[in-house]
């Protein structure tokens, strides 16, 4: 059709048009029409290239390197995606992640915190293909700064060597240990990371424990009551 096309169109040049005009107008064409051609054949072997290429099942498990305890855990919200095709996944709570991929496609898996790595699908993989991938912590470690709240070293042992501070033979403030003081301060202090920790799992083996069993109401407990009274009692002795 496009043939027949530049036909009439030639055919109509020379009836309006001189003859020098009808040949470049036909040289343009033919020209046209090679263009077109090449693009069509390259689309043609790309999308036959495409079609040849496999559906791959990817799947696999992201670890955390723990070089502190020598082992590795899951880890959660990687994200693996094919950056060329714009599409990807994240792994779970357990680590896992199953995705399908293509033959030589390039996959990227990254978070934050921690170094990205990227590996090409190889061809002639088979078609359920299972990964396991370890990331390494990106570590940044800046230049070490010192603040000190005096201008120089000079003056800060002139302060130093200016304090009168009341201690004792063995070198310790006898106010540090001050009974009220100590109380205030244990009643006041919150309790830092490693205890919340601690007390948030007791708590949670305690209803772990308690999950299948009837609860209690320590009022009603008769020991409870006899421990409260003989605490009370020991009170008043003291007293």
């Amino acid at each position: 059709m496009e043939i027949r096309l530049v036909n009439a169109l030639s055919l109509y040049l020379k009836v309006t048009i001189k003859p020098i005009l009808v040949k470049l107008t036909i040289k343009n064409a033919a020209g046209i029409a090679l263009v077109i051609a090449c693009v069509f054949g390259a689309l043609d072997t790309a999308f036959a290239q495409a079609q040849k290429r496999r559906v791959i099942q990817l799947s696999g498990v992201v670890l955390e390197e723990d070089s502190a305890a020598n082992n590795s855990r899951p880890l959660a919200g990687v994200h693996v995606y094919v950056p060329k095709a714009g599409r990807g996944t994240t792994t779970n709570n357990m680590g896992f992640f199953s995705m399908p991929v293509l033959e030589k496609d390039e996959i990227v898996v990254s978070i934050v915190g921690f170094e990205k790595h990227t590996f090409t699908v190889p061809e002639g993989s088979p078609e359920y293909q299972t990964l396991v991938i370890t990331m390494t912590l990106d570590t940044t470690y800046l230049p070490e700064v010192v603040f000190m709240p005096f201008p120089t070293e000079e003056v800060f042992k002139q302060a130093v060597l200016a304090m009168n501070m009341p201690v004792d033979n063995n070198g310790i403030d006898k106010r540090n240990f001050n009974q009220e003081l100590m109380a205030l301060m244990l009643k006041t202090t919150p309790m830092d990371g490693y205890q919340n920790q601690r007390y948030y799992l007791d708590q949670w083996a305690g209803s772990a424990n308690n999950r299948f069993q009837p609860v209690s109401n320590p009022f009603l407990n008769p020991f409870n009551w006899a421990k409260f009274f003989s605490s009370l009692k020991k009170d008043k002795k003291k007293k």
